[in-house]
This record gives structure tokens, sequence and C-alpha cells, in this order.
């Protein structure tokens, strides 16, 4: 199994360095960082860190993970996590192992309260997830805890899906066209670690509201879609 590693990264100078050397490099074939028009030097450290290194210059965190999962051609499995260091890169044998024992096409990491550092996961976005879950279970059928960005998925079933999200929605549209498909999504409770540098999303009032609004529409969205 070829298994490649996606890191959509903006503005990630201090902590891209630190994720990219925790993958274990024994278990993955390549790694990707998306700079998503990085302003300071995220690319370059990233690359001396031995990651290969793509520009997407259009904002936005689906565009960018669209944009690496392109760029990769012969993997098996793809891998998606955030470059913030927030993901621990060591727990990638627990998110990989229901996709390689065949018991899912798409796994994704669940940050459990007993699992998450104090401070990393706010309020606003809690509430927002418990939403989200509850919505994705009332109208897909599928039960999950969380829809965090940590996850793996069959790079054949990827290409199925036809993903198009371009900002916030991206996480979860992956996760209810899978639903809507009949693929197999579960959660693996994941490490969830307090970010390097302020936050995009919870760090600030206009990320989480435009984070919220999107999860809530695009989920509202495919499911009037036949």
């Amino acid at each position: 199994m070829r298994i490649a590693v996606i890191i959509p990264a903006l503005n990630e100078e201090d902590a891209i360095v630190v994720v990219v050397r925790e993958v274990p490099r024994d278990l993955v074939s390549e790694i990707v960082v998306v700079d998503n028009g990085s302003s300071d030097r995220t690319a370059e450290v990233a690359r001396a860190a031995g990651a290969r290194v793509i520009r997407e210059p259009m904002r936005g965190y689906g565009a960018a993970c669209l944009a690496g999962a392109m760029a990769v051609e012969d993997a098996d499995i793809l891998v998606f996590l955030d470059g913030d260091r927030s993901d621990d890169p060591a727990e990638l044998p627990a998110i990989l192992r229901p996709v390689l024992e065949d018991k899912a096409d798409l796994t994704i990491g669940a940050r459990l309260p007993d699992r998450t550092q104090p401070g990393a996961l706010p309020p606003q976005q809690r509430i927002g997830n418990r939403v989200v879950t509850w919505m994705i279970r009332l109208l897909f059928g599928v039960s999950l805890t969380d829809i965090g960005s940590f996850r793996a998925i069959r790079a054949d079933t990827f290409r199925i899906l036809r993903m198009e999200h371009k900002t916030y929605g991206w996480p979860v549209e992956m996760i209810v066209k899978a639903a809507k498909r009949g693929y197999r999504v579960v959660n693996v409770p994941v490490t969830y670690r307090r970010r390097i540098g302020r936050s995009k999303v919870g760090g600030t009032l206009r990320g989480s509201l435009l984070a919220g609004y999107h999860l809530l529409a695009t989920t509202l969205r495919y499911a009037r879609k036949r």
C-alpha cells in the first residue's frame, strides 16, 4: 500500500517543520505540504524537513486539500492532517488501521475530551461539532462523535466523491458524500493538542462563524441532493 500524507498550510512556519518530522516515515511513501499562499517561510522549512511542497494560490482549506490530493497520482490511501501540530502524526497507525484491515473506507479522527489538551478546542468549536454530528446522524444515518481534519481515505474512493468545496465545508462534504454512497465511515479516537501559533478558525470570531456556516450549509445542501 502506498500512503501519501497531505498537509495544507498557511503561514505555519513555526509548526510545519515539527509536523513533517513527526510523520512516521516507515509508513508513508510521500509527504505533500500544500502552501496556500503563505507570506512566511512555510514552504522553505517544509521542504527542508523532507516534504514535497506544492503551491495552491486559491485560498481555502478545501482548495489546498484538493490540490494536494490531485498532486498524488499513485497513492492507494490518502491521509489528511493539519499543519499546526494540533494533530499528532504518531497516531497515523490508528487512523490507517480500519482502512488497511478493510473495516472502513474513510476514518475520521475523533477528538475526545479526555484526549484533548486544555484550550486546544474552543467552546464554539465543540458546540458546532455537536450540532453537525447530530445533523449527520439524523440526515445520513452515520453516527460520529467528531468531524476532525485528521483522516484517511482510499484514493479510489476519494476520486469517486468528486470533492468540490474550496473552504471550511470540505471536511463535512467528504463525510456526507461518502455516507450517501454507502461507504463505511468510522471514528477513531485521537489526541488533540494546542496548536502552534494562533488559530485561523477557532482563534477568531469571524473564522468560527464562517466555519460553522459552511459546515452546516454543506450538510444541508447534500441532504437535499439525490
